[in-house]
């Protein structure tokens, strides 16, 4: 679609249409024809869905399969694209959320959940159709994938999208139990993007990459059709599986495109697609020319701009790059927002100012991981009921990986490692681990981390999450090869000890619908371990000869972010400094303006949320909006003993992690609120209620058990908050109570 349809009505009537259309033929303005954007290429056959055998979004399975056992694979080395779409939208569905009934899904969310949250839709399967395609530039280089779901409902007198961008470095259908959720039963087209990410996943060994429908093949028959390839080929690449075999590559981490730089393009670009998409369907037909009128247009269609974690950054730098008026309102969650500077913004939490807000999400995940571990240690680092999340228990599902101990002994020596690492180098003070490991912790708490319950999931963030983002953002924002194997690091397989493995091809084969782009199908690597290659976690640092996880290239990491020593404070030189350099260029590449240019916006972020901490992205980006635009209709909702993971609140015999489920409570139960609180004043023009604390109550009970939830745990946001609850928000300002 390349014009708009030059005459516009703000209510679309359907027995209206062919006359519309008449009076624009007749003198009332040009008529436009509907045309695929140009930049959408590799365009797939449209898929069908009927909503009994198959559906849009629970691929068949309905409430009871998300719920259940992941489906399979008649031949696990060879699935078909059908068996790889139902993986994809179950992984999809369920990483996003808690998928059991004791945490709310199939009461308070869930395919069977109807808009007005009550249990009315069975198993919730949805009928309509399906497009796949890439956007791309010419090169088959970026291959970003977007994909459009038009529901059979769909009302062209109502009409609306939503865009679905993928959170974490996640595939094409990340988005499915969020936005997919909320849009298919709303009945709106939902606009999804993999923003450049995910999966994208290469065997350097085999030169084997996915296509867009998942199909894992040789790169010389997938050609510009594949989804991601390294730069590595020919004897390039034979150079490098000779001096690090069976190492894999990922398309966030090593397309030297820097992905996150375009995300919000992406967005648009989804919402082009999904316009003609609509028009294709619904727009009036010009009998004689035997084509579809562009009829539906930003004029017409209420298009809201959601999802959640990296997806709702999508959705913001969307926003703030929206100069055609594409995007109506924004309701995001957990946003990781960059503020583009913090001079004359301030983040107040309790009466007092919050001393390091708003850095940059590279800055603070560099700085974690020379910390979090030896934190973890800490007596001060567990919850007030003495939980400690995946620290006994740790190792076990979802994680896996043998050589990490049950009992957690291990995590216990390596962090003892770490800590004493650390005081050598005269980065932590203290004589004894305690005395250590409380110093770590302090340096987090001041640096952003200042929730009490955030202490007790530093053990479980650092396995499970946090060394991927570090490492792997690094290398984007630097746009290196995977050849440059930056401060030592890879990814690969692994065996029981944690050195490198062969890549398991009925693992492999399957990615596409079970990994989430980062950290599955590959562990990181530290190369220069000493004694050989070794899963970071149990790494040798040649400057300690200790396993300490692998401190040296958590070291080299933070001085690319800082182009300092991390150790001395000396400035970077010669090649380092080159290196720091890059990666500094491509952070500044990813940082938000805060102007989403007067459009309704929603926030909603958990207050206990360790992975993006809300004095750096959330409470900052809503302050810095506050300074850069007077727009009256930005919201922050901030939900007490809400966390970034809900998949990890489920027991560990649930695929989460022990503890989280008495600790903490579901933010997708107020991403829904958020997006029917945006729904109703964009439909109805209804009051957005002010910023607030919403408190919560925990679940409680014996880790790994806790109670079923109930509304009363988790109550909405308020139509009039109390003064205690109440945020406040203006000139540069906002201010949090306790």
């Amino acid at each position: 679609m390349t014009t708009r349809f030059a005459c516009r009505t703000s209510t679309l009537v359907v027995v209206a249409l062919t006359a519309l259309v008449a009076g624009c033929n007749d003198g009332g303005g040009s008529t436009e024809y509907n045309t695929l954007p140009a930049n959408i290429r590799n365009l797939q056959p449209v898929a069908s869905y009927d909503g009994v055998s198959n559906d849009l979004l629970t691929a068949g399975l309905g409430k009871t399969g998300i719920g259940g056992a992941a489906p399979g694979f008649a031949d696990p080395v060879n699935p078909t694209v059908p068996e790889l779409r139902r993986r994809a939208i179950y992984t999809g569905y369920r990483g996003v959320i808690d998928p059991t009934a004791a945490g709310g899904y199939g009461t308070l969310y869930g395919p069977n959940i109807d808009v007005n949250g009550n249990d009315t839709l069975g198993e919730g399967k949805i009928a309509g159709k399906e497009y796949l395609a890439f956007a791309d530039d010419g090169s088959g280089r970026k291959n970003v994938t977007l994909m459009v779901q038009l529901p059979a409902n769909f009302d062209p007198a109502n009409a609306c999208i939503v865009t679905g961008p993928t959170s974490g470095s996640r595939g094409i259908y990340g988005a499915m139990g969020t936005a997919g959720d909320w849009g298919l039963k709303h009945k709106c087209a939902v606009a999804y993007t993999d923003a450049g990410k995910g999966v994208g996943y290469q065997d350097l060994m085999a030169d084997k990459v996915n296509l867009i429908d998942g199909r894992l093949v040789t790169r010389a028959s997938a050609g510009t059709a594949a989804t991601f390839a390294s730069d590595l080929t020919g004897s390039a690449l034979a150079t490098y599986n000779a001096a690090y075999p069976n190492r894999i590559a990922y398309k966030h981490v090593h397309s030297q495109q820097n992905p996150e730089r375009d995300w919000g393009k992406n967005v648009l670009d989804s919402i082009r697609f999904a316009f003609w998409v609509i028009n294709e369907n619904h727009g009036t037909l010009d009998v004689a020319a035997d084509r579809r009128i562009v009829t539906f247009t930003p004029a017409n269609t209420i298009v809201i701009s959601s999802s959640i974690s990296n997806g709702g950054t999508e959705s913001l730098q969307a926003a703030e790059q929206d100069v055609d008026g594409l995007i109506t309102g924004i309701a995001v969650a957990e946003p990781n927002a960059q503020p583009n500077g913090m001079a004359g913004v301030t983040v107040n939490f309790g009466g007092q100012p919050v001393a390091n807000a708003g850095k940059p999400l590279i800055d603070y995940f560099t700085y974690r991981m020379l910390y979090e571990l030896c934190a973890s240690i800490a007596p001060s680092a567990q919850a007030g009921n003495g939980v400690r999340p995946g620290w006994l228990g740790f190792g076990t599902a979802p994680l896996g990986n043998a050589f990490t101990q049950a009992n957690g002994v291990e995590l216990q020596a390596i962090a003892q490692g770490r800590c004493q690492s650390l005081a050598d180098k005269g980065l932590v003070a203290g004589s004894t681990p305690t005395q250590q490991a409380e110093a770590a912790l302090a340096k987090l708490r001041a640096y952003g981390w200042d929730d009490a319950l955030i202490n007790a999931l530093h053990a479980s963030h650092y396995r499970l999450a946090d060394a991927y983002v570090a490492v792997g953002y690094v290398i984007a924002y630097g746009k290196f090869s995977v050849s440059d194997n930056v401060c030592g690091f890879s990814l690969a397989n692994v065996d029981a000890t944690g050195k490198v493995a062969a890549q398991v091809p009925a693992v492999q084969s399957s990615l596409f619908s079970t990994s989430n782009g980062l950290n599955t199908g590959g562990e990181i690597i530290y190369n220069d371990s000493v004694g050989g290659p070794r899963s970071y976690h149990v790494g040798v640092s040649p400057s300690t000869q200790r396993v300490d996880g692998s401190l040296d290239a958590f070291l080299c990491l933070r001085s690319m972010v800082t182009g300092v020593d991390a150790v001395t404070g000396a400035a970077l030189v010669g090649a380092e400094l080159a290196m720091s350099q890059r990666v500094q260029a491509g952070m500044r590449d990813v940082l938000l303006n805060g102007n989403v240019r007067g459009k309704p916006l929603i926030i909603v972020a958990g207050r206990s949320d360790a992975l993006v901490p809300v004095n750096h992205a959330a409470r900052a980006y809503v302050a810095l909006n506050s300074k850069v635009e007077a727009n009256p209709n930005v919201r922050y909702y901030e939900i007490e003993n809400g966390n970034h993971f809900d998949a990890f609140l489920p027991n560990a015999a649930g695929g989460g992690v022990q503890g989280y489920d008495t600790l903490l409570v579901p933010v997708h139960y107020y991403f829904t609120n958020a997006m029917d609180l945006l729904w109703a004043r964009l439909k109805g023009n209804a009051a957005l209620p002010a910023s607030q604390v919403v408190r919560t109550t925990p679940r409680g009970g014996t880790p790994g058990a806790a109670p079923p939830i109930t509304t009363a745990n988790v109550p909405k946001v308020a139509a009039s908050p109390a003064a205690a609850n109440t945020i406040t928000v203006g000139n540069g300002t906002i201010n949090v109570p306790r």
